[in-house]
């Protein structure tokens, strides 16, 4: 498991720059750099979405990760101690980026 500080404010699943989801899928498969990544978990605050049932917003979740050039990948599962997810103001999952991507 990952700290996960997400800024990503106008998703659904953020409260104070945690992540209420309790895991993440971060995408990108043939990403070479952060901006080819994207949390394919995002969903817009104004769409019609629920949080997860989690009690409260965690800063330690699972992270799933379809980055297989990144370092941090092993398995299909995110090894980084710290991961920031980015894009502030998205609209949609595209909009967003893995900060903590560094290629192989």
């Amino acid at each position: 498991m990952a700290c996960l500080v997400c800024e990503v404010t106008n998703c659904t699943y953020n409260e104070k720059y945690c992540c209420c989801k309790g895991d993440i899928m971060v995408g990108g498969r043939h990403a070479d750099q952060e901006d080819d990544t994207c949390c394919e978990s995002f969903r817009n605050v104004t769409g019609d979405f629920f949080k997860s049932a989690m009690d409260h917003p965690s800063i330690v979740i699972h992270i799933d990760c379809e980055a297989v050039n990144c370092v941090y990948n092993s398995g299909y599962r995110c090894h980084a101690d710290k991961v920031a997810i980015k894009g502030n103001g998205a609209d949609d999952s595209q909009a967003t980026l893995c900060a903590t991507f560094k290629e192989r």
